[in-house]
């Protein structure tokens, strides 16, 4: 009788085993999810999506995802020693030296109408009075150099359209309107940290330095 029972045992493991490895096909079936193919080939979800990257380019995706999540920051305009500062706090604030940029950005020459520069305090009141009753607005500016203590009617970025302007108000009843040429001022410094993570975001708003994320290229 055990010895029945050992063979009965013996034959089932072993029509078990046939089973589960597909050699009883096609009289019975293998169960779904075997190891063997082709049942593995046939589970395949879009199998040729699946693209085999060298090591350059696998290296490259690597870097991608890493980079993601991180961040172009920048704050400005700094003069000149303001920037030396800005620069000192991202230091102190643990950025290692380099991993900023300095952009400078230039800036272009501008044209005013200019109603001229009173030679004391009473000509300047009696050059306004004329100017409000013309019914122009006026701004009493003290730089640049070229015009400081002077009256400044509007500013304009290119000569045409200062001249349009002067044009415009040649029938109020005011004299000596001109247009004056202004130098370009100083360029403005930038600092841009370009792929900021999240760490170094952290670290740049604990600086106040104003860093907010950089514009979208034009």
């Amino acid at each position: 009788m055990l010895r029945t029972l050992l063979v009965l045992l013996v034959a089932a493991n072993l029509l078990f085993l046939a089973w589960t490895q597909g050699w009883l096909a096609p009289l019975l079936p293998a169960p779904r999810g075997g190891e063997r193919e082709p049942g593995r080939i046939d589970a395949q979800v879009r199998p040729e999506a699946v693209v085999v990257l060298d090591a350059a380019a696998a290296a490259a995706a690597t870097a991608a995802a890493r980079r993601a999540g991180r961040l172009c920051l920048e704050a400005g305009p700094f003069g000149d020693a303001d920037l030396a500062a800005a620069e000192a706090a991202l230091l102190a604030a643990g950025l290692a030296a380099g991993s900023w940029q300095r952009e400078q950005v230039e800036r272009s020459p501008s044209w005013v109408v200019f109603a001229g520069r009173p030679g004391d305090a009473a000509a300047r009141r009696a050059r306004e009075a004329e100017l409000r009753r013309a019914g122009l607005a006026y701004q009493l500016v003290q730089s640049p150099p070229e015009i400081a203590g002077g009256l400044v009617v509007s500013r304009h970025a290119s000569l045409a359209s200062a001249e349009a302007a002067l044009a415009a108000l040649a029938d109020r009843p005011v004299r000596r309107l001109t247009i004056v040429a202004l130098p370009a001022p100083p360029p403005q410094q930038w600092l841009r940290v370009p792929a900021a993570d999240a760490a170094t975001q952290a670290r740049l708003r604990g600086t106040d330095r104003g860093f907010r994320p950089c514009p979208d290229p034009p």
